[in-house]
């Protein structure tokens, strides 16, 4: 579970921000030239004062500009392009609404869900949790000493190349996979209504026909198989739902087996989700009505990590309490 735990969006600068500030303040001095221009053609002195005002404002957005264009250089200075004014390790966090991004650090939490104590936790400045799967999955594993966990986690988890790394390390993730657009808007079939045969490596489509491996496409990263059907797709009756190209091909990536698995997994446990969220979410939230408005009380984030794993040790020790009682956790503590 992750979370954007935030500074002031303003007092951070990104190559996009700062260009867009730059602009900002060119058109409004552009607006100015253009006020002044029309005053110095009267001579009254209401036009006098008014010039007088005018000429200061643009002296002003020129003394803005001296300060964007010197941030500019800052940020193309920098190792990840951005710089904080507030804290200089916070940094801009990825969220799904346009205009709600915050700036901070991101919280993960790995939460036992038969007792909600929370067995291992990071914070880190990474924009996103999509590269935090293996990471906080390990940790977890390690820190309850179990040979095997199973991690559920939301879709922001979903990472591909994350996903393919856990397969041997004891971790086994349960993860909704993110969609990414295809044919149903047009009504036509999606690689979903095509089964997967793993006995003859082939495709069965909609019409009963089979899509065989052929084409091979790799990059430095993964290879990509391609499967069609020469003879059967151009006379197929059901090529208008399926594809506007002469043959319709199917694409399967290498380790592709492994996300089926998971896939398979989810469906296994329909319930995977809502367990999620009773247990981490329920935590997070306990965490943040304690924490107030106020997250972090320390800026760098090597003190974050050290005041979050304080209120870490605080909630799990609350939380033992309510388990087990005050006595015989002491009894526990001590012996």
């Amino acid at each position: 579970m992750g979370a954007d735990v935030g500074h002031n969006r303003d007092k951070n600068f990104t190559v996009h921000k700062v260009k867009k500030r730059i602009e900002q303040v060119e058109a409004s001095i552009a607006r100015y030239l253009a006020a002044l221009e029309r005053a110095d053609r009267q001579d009254d002195d209401v036009m006098e004062a008014k010039t007088e005002r005018i000429t200061e404002k643009i002296e002003r957005l020129r003394r803005q500009m001296r300060a964007f264009k010197a941030m500019e250089r800052q940020v193309e200075a920098a190792a990840d392009k951005q710089v904080s004014l507030t804290d200089p390790d916070a940094r801009s966090m990825a969220t799904s609404g346009k205009g709600t991004g915050t700036v901070g650090y991101n919280v993960q939490f790995a939460v036992d869900a038969e007792h909600h104590l929370i067995v291992a936790h990071e914070v880190s400045n990474a924009g996103s949790v999509r590269a935090q799967l293996t990471p906080m999955g390990r940790k977890a594993r390690e820190a309850i000493a179990c040979p095997e966990v199973t991690v559920l986690a939301d879709k922001g988890y979903y990472n591909r190349d994350e996903v393919l790394a856990c397969k041997g390390t004891g971790i086994v993730p349960l993860i909704p996979k993110t969609h990414a657009f295809d044919n149903t808007g047009h009504g036509r079939f999606t690689t979903a209504d095509f089964a997967y045969d793993v006995e003859h490596d082939r495709y069965t489509c909609p019409a009963g026909k089979h899509l065989t491996k052929g084409k091979v496409r790799s990059d430095r990263r993964q290879a990509t198989y391609i499967y069609r059907n020469l003879t059967s797709c151009p006379t197929c009756p059901l090529k208008p739902r399926c594809t506007p190209e002469r043959l319709k091909r199917v694409k399967r990536m290498a380790g592709e087996e492994v996300l089926e698995e998971m896939q398979a997994g989810l469906e296994d446990m329909p319930d995977a989700m809502a367990i999620r969220r009773q247990t981490v979410e329920h935590t997070f939230a306990t965490l943040k009505a304690w924490m107030g408005t106020t997250p972090f009380l320390m800026k760098r984030l090597k003190n974050a990590k050290t005041e979050m794993a304080l209120s870490v040790l605080a909630y799990n020790l609350k939380r033992m309490i309510k388990i087990f009682g005050i006595k015989p956790l002491i009894s526990a503590i001590i012996s």
